[in-house]
Parts: structure tokens; C-alpha cells; sequence
């Protein structure tokens, strides 16, 4: 489990409770809980969004929020050690070889990749098929992302359409002056609500699945050029050193410290 995502969402509920209670005490707690508001901010931003989308893409999208809580157990730095040992065998034994070692393998783009080159694809060939089906993935995310996105806009949205809706019934019942201040604060609740929608929900969603999304995409990039240099005959220290171009220089010493690109 991401443990920085949930550590987030439970501290910002934690901030604004505290925020609460520290200003007015336990029974303060109470001054923020408004049913309509909750229907009329969340309710009506989620049908927003639902006509924003088509209904699969909806429900993909309400999907992605488990996705920001599972650990990306993939790592540029494995898949380019694989590639490496790849390229040494290679090297040593001729493509062939390799369709033994993908039998290993349980990334399904990797293994795509390898019996492409096994079977002596062309390699602009190869390129445009592991870059269409890149070219997808990030579609697909791109749709989930966006689901996010729009409920973050829709969400302060409806908070206000809610605030209009509770100043409205606020005036026209001036004639009681003691219903004033509560009305205004029921009417400010939904605008609350719509702020914690984006702010405490959709947005930090939003950004976790472009970071999860770019980095699925780097690994992408990183097994298509050292699918490629393998298939060229490249030296595997050609290609680690190719490859580990991907990675932030704190992450390039520990590609090689176990000698896999150092063979021939």
C-alpha cells in the first residue's frame, strides 16, 4: 500500500476537525453537518460529472481512487538490470535465446517486446507497436484522470450553486431577523463542502495518478529503446549506459553494481 496517499487523507481530515474543534469545541462539531448541503455539493457534482462522461468511463473513474493507495512495485532500475542480463544473453546465444527467458517474465509489454524481437520483427515495426499500445495505456489513464479532474471543478461549483440556494431561502424570510445567522451558515456549509471535495479529494487524486501515470510510461520508454539496442547488437554497456540516462543520477550507480552490464 501507497502509504503517502492514505497518510495525506487522513491528515487533512484530521487538520480540518482539529480546525473545528479547537475553535468551538466538541459540539461546534455539530455546526458543520448539513444533509441537503451534503446532497446539493456531492450529489450534484457527481451528476455533473456523470454528464460529463460516458458511463463505463464513470465508473473506471470512481474505480481509480483504489489505485492511488496500491504500490507501484515496478522499478525503471529492475526492468533496465533485466534488459541488461537480456542483452548479455543475447550477446552470447543470438535472439533466439531470448524466447526462453520471456517465458520468465510476467510484465506483458516486456514479453510483447521480446517475441516481437525473437521473431525478427522489423524494428521501426516493433517501435510502432510497443508505441501504440503506450500510445493507449496513456489514453485510458488520460480518461480516468480527467473523471478526477472534473469533479474537482464541479465540486466548488455546486458548493456555491448551494451557497445561492441558501441565501435565496435566507432572504425571503428577512421578516425573522434570529434565522438570519443560522441560514447564512447553513448556506455557507456547501461551499465548504465543494472546497473539500477538490481540495481534500479529487486534486490530490488527479495528481497521484500523473505521477503513477508518468512513471509507468518511463518504464515504457525504457524497455522499448533497450528492446531495440538489444535487437541492433548493441554492447550491453552501450545499452545500461542508454538506459540509465531514465534514471535521476542518485538511482544510476546501483543499475550496475552487480556487474550485469559488465559482461560480453
Amino acid at each position: 500500500m501507497d502509504i503517502a496517499s492514505l497518510a495525506g487523507i487522513v491528515l487533512g481530515l484530521v487538520m480540518v476537525v482539529f480546525g473545528i474543534i479547537s475553535s468551538g469545541g466538541v459540539a461546534a462539531f455539530g455546526n458543520f453537518i448539513d444533509v441537503p448541503s451534503v446532497i446539493i455539493t456531492i450529489g450534484g457534482s457527481l451528476s455533473s460529472t456523470l454528464a460529463a462522461n460516458k458511463l463505463p468511463d464513470f465508473i473506471n473513474g470512481l474505480k481509480g481512487m483504489g489505485l492511488i493507495f496500491k504500490e507501484n512495485t515496478q522499478d525503471p532500475g529492475e526492468i533496465i538490470k533485466s534488459i541488461i542480463d537480456m542483452s548479455n544473453v543475447a550477446r552470447k546465444e543470438g535472439l533466439l535465446a531470448l524466447e526462453e527467458a520471456a517465458n520468465n517474465i510476467e510484465d506483458p509489454f516486456l514479453k510483447k517486446g521480446i517475441m516481437l524481437v525473437v521473431d525478427g520483427t522489423d524494428p521501426e515495426l516493433v517501435r510502432g507497436i510497443l508505441e501504440t499500445d503506450m500510445m493507449c495505456l496513456q489514453e485510458r489513464h488520460k480518461t480516468t484522470i480527467s473523471f478526477w479532474d472534473k469533479w474537482g471543478e464541479m465540486g466548488p461549483a455546486w458548493g456555491m450553486i448551494g451557497t445561492l440556494v441558501g441565501l435565496v431561502n435566507m432572504l425571503k424570510n428577512l421578516s425573522d431577523s434570529s434565522t438570519i445567522g443560522p441560514s447564512m451558515a447553513v448556506a455557507l456549509l456547501t461551499t465548504l463542502y465543494g472546497s473539500l471535495i477538490a481540495n481534500w479529494i479529487t486534486n490530490p487524486v488527479a495528481s497521484k495518478l500523473k505521477v503513477n501515470d508518468s512513471l509507468e510510461v518511463t518504464m515504457r520508454e525504457v524497455t522499448v529503446e533497450g528492446l531495440l539496442s538489444i535487437q541492433a547488437g548493441e554492447n550491453p554497456r552501450v545499452i545500461e549506459e542508454k538506459l540509465k540516462s531514465f534514471l535521476a543520477p542518485s538511482q544510476r550507480d546501483s543499475v550496475g553494481a552487480s556487474g550485469g552490464g559488465g559482461e560480453e
